[in-house]
């Protein structure tokens, strides 16, 4: 069986997506962030099913934009060392946010200030650092979902969550 090389992955209502997001000239945030098209395309693609775990492989599949509620890039393929290294003395507070969907699940983990607020300047994406998300049931290091509790972060879409607790107000 030939391996393909997973560089992203992506979080549904309804679906964890693993596979490699095309075409990605940028950092996946700002590709995220900056889309105007209805759909992305994903290459190689494996969808495991967030309540039964069928899992669906096909060499391409288009995925919703309003769809997505997490994201996170295995591979950096836009490295910028220079801009990592100066995000490191930024200020983190903590957060706990809540989606709720076709599979409910809460997300916790260390935020800048403000990025989920909106106002006009604001992304429609923000970066969640050593994230926790519970309420998708992982049953064990082999399973497939286990991925979500090995990432030290995720994209998350703004719009997509219920609530949001700042422990910081």
């Amino acid at each position: 069986m030939e391996q393909t090389l997973v560089t992203d992955l992506l979080v549904t209502d309804a679906f964890l997506i693993k596979g490699s997001v095309e075409p990605k000239p940028k950092r996946f945030f700002n590709l995220l962030d900056e889309w105007r098209s209805r759909f992305i395309t994903v290459r190689d693609a494996t969808l495991i099913d967030l309540r039964n775990r069928n899992t669906i492989r096909t060499p391409r599949i288009l995925v919703n934009m309003e769809r997505i509620v997490l994201a996170h890039e295995f591979i950096d393929t836009a490295s910028d060392r220079t801009a990592r290294a100066l995000a490191q003395d930024r200020k983190l507070v903590s957060i706990r946010a809540f989606h709720v969907g076709a599979v409910n699940f809460e997300l916790a983990g260390q935020v800048r200030p403000g990025s989920y607020e909106p106002s006009e300047a604001a992304k429609r994406f923000f970066v969640m650092e050593r994230p926790s998300i519970r309420g998708i049931d992982v049953q064990g290091r082999e399973d497939e979902l286990a991925l979500l509790t090995q990432l030290d972060y995720v994209i998350v879409a703004r719009d997509r969550l219920s609530y949001i607790y700042d422990f910081n107000e």
